[in-house]
């Protein structure tokens, strides 16, 4: 009898505990839900911050297809507008492909400049406000500063990772031509 007791009060205890974990009325999340990525840290120019974070992988090829990764290593001062490869998978079926290959490399290019900005945008510059900015595709992006803050539509993930040569934004999307 007093080992029915004990295991009675142990999954009494058990369930209590459990119980308190979940709020009432709430769900425990799916499983499907994906943790945030981890924050992107400094780690010496844009290109190296990128590289480092080791969530930029298809930007970061991207850039060395088109040539423009020694490009952006040189420049004093420069955003990147950063989409994470999350982003990039959420592009429409067969796009990426398509922008990644060899016949290609004219809209790849057009696509990595629309993510670059020609000198340092903090968020600061347009917190609480909207504004744009050209890029260096010659495309003007929308700097959406009110919450949730948006570039281009984009999500902003993280903003102001300050590299030893410009800023970083981190997007949760690619930031696509206008519509025509």
């Amino acid at each position: 009898m007093l080992k029915l007791s004990l295991a009675l009060v142990a999954l009494l205890l058990s369930a209590g505990v459990a119980m308190a974990q979940i709020p009432a009325g709430a769900s425990a999340p799916p499983a499907s839900v994906s943790p945030p990525a981890p924050q992107v840290l400094p780690s010496g120019d844009v290109m190296e911050t990128l590289r480092a974070s080791g969530q930029f992988t298809v930007l970061l090829k991207a850039a060395d297809l088109v040539g423009l990764t020694a490009f952006v290593k040189g420049r004093p001062d420069v955003t990147v507008l950063a989409p994470n490869d999350n982003a990039f998978a959420l592009l429409p079926a067969g796009e990426l492909d398509r922008l990644l290959a060899p016949g290609n490399r004219a809209d790849l290019q057009k696509l990595v400049l629309r993510h670059l900005i020609n000198t340092r945008v903090p968020f600061a510059t347009f917190s609480g406000a909207v504004t744009s900015a050209p890029t260096m595709g010659g495309e003007s992006v929308e700097l959406n500063g009110d919450q949730p803050a948006t570039i281009g539509g984009a999500p902003v993930i993280q903003s102001d990772v300050m590299a030893t040569n410009g800023v970083v934004h981190v997007l949760g999307k690619v930031i696509t031509p206008p519509a025509s």
